[in-house]
């Protein structure tokens, strides 16, 4: 329930900010050449005429019924230019966190267990160092490293000029194995390679560092004492009794980074010339496109609120306190 609140409060915050924003987007469309005529005729087709109280107010009356208008970038609306980059995007994101998360919680298993090592103090150093560097730095790096100087890993876009996919759920590597397309599902692995790194980087240090600082505050418990005094297997009391408790702030930190990562796929996605909804926003940035703008920002609150709600539901999972 309060997901309906959130949104009314998000869909306010952005119609008014997007309009803030300089230029008229219909001086825009028709370019410096055209007469104030035009740009007048234009405005009245968009609705730019009218008091900006009623414009949200016919915005907010579409946008229940599903309208979020129509994109002055590619003239379609902006409900299914969404709905046809939300799998590009959702397949980066998913991806991004996979690597994050099976290298962070392992990572941050071990630095605990192996507390004031070498190892522990490398990748301490590391998860800093993740944190700091900025993702356009770092997929720009990658760019260079990996297919200029190498050429291991292809640049840019999606998909190989030669490579075809029948498309059924718009993701790639589903789509390919479905078909048992497994050229096509390797020419889209390595084409995400790279951008779900530079994408994923960050994530992957936030949660090495939370499961670490996590598992050092269990392995502390009495609970672990007992069971490690009872002759446990050391396996045993790290994954079963401590990993699982442990769990609990290292999903919500992971259920966050969801949410954030939705930002930075808009830097990953136009340097990689991917084409998702980060991609979408940013050409709708550069044309002041109102309808687009205020679309994407509803889509990524939305996908924001959602995933803490599984986060919520995953707290019983782990944790059998909850579930009572």
């Amino acid at each position: 329930m309060q997901i309906i609140p959130v949104l009314l409060g998000v869909s306010f915050v952005v119609f008014f900010m997007v309009r803030a924003i300089p230029g008229d987007p219909a001086q825009i469309l028709l370019g410096q050449q055209a007469t104030q005529e035009q740009v007048a005729q234009v405005r009245e087709n968009m609705g730019l005429d009218k008091p900006v109280i009623v414009q949200y107010g016919l915005f907010l009356f579409d946008a229940v019924r599903g309208d979020l208008g129509d994109s002055v970038v590619t003239g379609r609306p902006v409900t299914t230019e969404l709905l046809e980059r939300l799998p590009a995007t959702l397949e980066l994101t998913a991806f991004a966190m996979l690597v994050a998360v099976l290298v962070g919680v392992p990572v941050g298993v071990i630095s605990a267990v192996k507390q004031y090592s070498l190892l522990d103090k490398a990748t301490s150093v590391l998860a800093l160092t993740g944190i700091s560097m900025p993702i356009f730095w770092l997929a720009m790096i990658l760019i260079v490293v990996f297919f200029v100087n190498l050429g291991w890993l292809p640049f840019p876009g999606r998909l190989g000029t030669e490579t075809t996919i029948t498309a059924f759920t718009g993701l790639v590597l589903v789509d390919s194995l479905l078909t048992l397309n497994f050229a096509g599902f390797w020419d889209g692995l390595l084409h995400l390679i790279m951008p779900a790194i530079a994408l994923g980087t960050i994530p992957m240090a936030v949660v090495t560092r939370m499961t670490r600082s996590s598992m050092l505050e269990v392995m502390n418990e009495d609970y672990v004492r007992t069971a490690r005094a009872k002759g446990v297997a050391p396996w045993r009391v790290i994954f079963k009794h401590a990993l699982r408790n442990a769990m609990l702030p290292t999903v919500t930190v992971i259920g966050l980074q969801v949410g954030l990562l939705m930002g930075g796929a808009v830097i990953t996605e136009t340097i990689f010339s991917w084409p998702g909804v980060g991609q979408f926003a940013y050409d709708s940035i550069n044309r002041r496109d109102y309808a687009g703008i205020q679309g994407v920002v509803l889509y990524g609150a939305a996908l924001f609120v959602l995933v803490n709600l599984l986060v919520d539901v995953l707290y019983a999972i782990f944790d059998p306190r909850v579930r009572y």
